[in-house]
């Protein structure tokens, strides 16, 4: 296994170009665990650890770039107002060491459907930013990400670079279930983002399908709920008939399998549960923000 260390970003573009099959390594907290149980043996390692902008995020009008390198601490201390989704699922990865190395792009370059920011990303909504040398930069939209288990619609000479993730304009929750509290690959996972400005709500969903997915008929569902019944202006309490349909949509959303973790009936009931608990606690903050009707009364 030969080991390749650029000193910059055009450097990295290079190697990736004239080894198409090396394996990036940042935070290696996904990498080196198949290297050291022998699942994977790549001919190349591409050390992007000396590439200081995928450590750095910008704060934008709209978005926050976040470079792909950008550890889940970091996201955790410094980005929780921007990106309050996935400072809640940053908390969930792993243990400190494990939050201090690794990062999002290590996540989607791992493309595993029990990653933990997988979720909060497609209910935030946003792009990744992809470069290869030789066609330049390319942005794929979350939706269009994954494209199977443990693949993603990058080519192989293409590097991720950073993520540009919609800033928060309400507020957003995660839901998480696994066998122990920490150091646990989730049994499932649920996002769930409130978008008061287009009056709309995403979701993400983790670990119960053979990608990450979104619950898309539940979203159009409570969409259209919101919207006939006036809950955007008035602020009023979400009727628990409305909540049940959302969480039963949201858990037919779900393709899992049984294995050592749970097994796809349970998946699907906790998927449910988790949807129904996060609506109710994402409406409770969007009622207390004051920006409905009922609120600035």
């Amino acid at each position: 296994m030969d080991f390749l260390r650029p000193a910059s970003w055009e450097e990295a573009l290079a190697a990736k170009a004239a080894h198409p099959t090396a394996v990036p390594i940042a935070g290696g907290t996904d990498v080196m665990v198949e290297i050291n149980f022998d699942h994977r043996r790549p001919e190349y390692l591409l050390d992007l650890n000396r590439i200081g902008l995928l450590s750095e995020w910008e704060i934008g009008e709209e978005n926050v770039i976040l470079g792909a390198s950008v550890p889940y601490t970091q996201i955790m201390e410094n980005l929780r107002a921007e990106l309050p989704g996935l400072a809640l699922a940053s908390h969930t990865v792993a243990s400190p060491q494990i939050r201090n190395r690794g990062g999002v792009g290590g996540n989607l370059g791992t493309a595993s459907p029990a990653g933990d920011a997988h979720p909060a990303l497609l209910a935030a909504d946003c792009e990744v930013e992809v470069e290869s040398q030789a066609r330049g930069v390319r942005l794929i939209p979350i939706d269009a990400f994954y494209t199977g288990v443990k693949r993603n619609a990058m080519q192989p000479d293409e590097l991720i670079k950073s993520v540009h993730i919609k800033k928060a304009d309400g507020p957003q929750q995660y839901s998480k279930v696994g066998t122990r509290n920490a150091m646990v690959i989730a049994v499932c996972a649920f996002g769930i983002a409130l978008h008061p400005e287009t009056r709309t709500v995403r979701t993400g969903i983790g670990s119960a399908a053979p990608t990450p997915v979104r619950a898309k008929a539940a979203e159009e569902f409570l969409n259209a709920a919101l919207e006939e019944g006036g809950f955007w202006e008035s602020g009023k309490i979400i009727t628990p008939s409305i909540a049940k349909q959302f969480a039963e949509l949201a858990s037919g959303a779900c393709n899992p399998i049984d294995d050592v973790r749970g097994t796809a009936k349970y998946r699907r009931h906790a998927v449910g549960i988790m949807a129904r608990r996060t609506l109710g606690w994402t409406w409770e903050q969007y009622r207390g923000t004051g920006n409905t009707l009922e609120g600035a009364a």
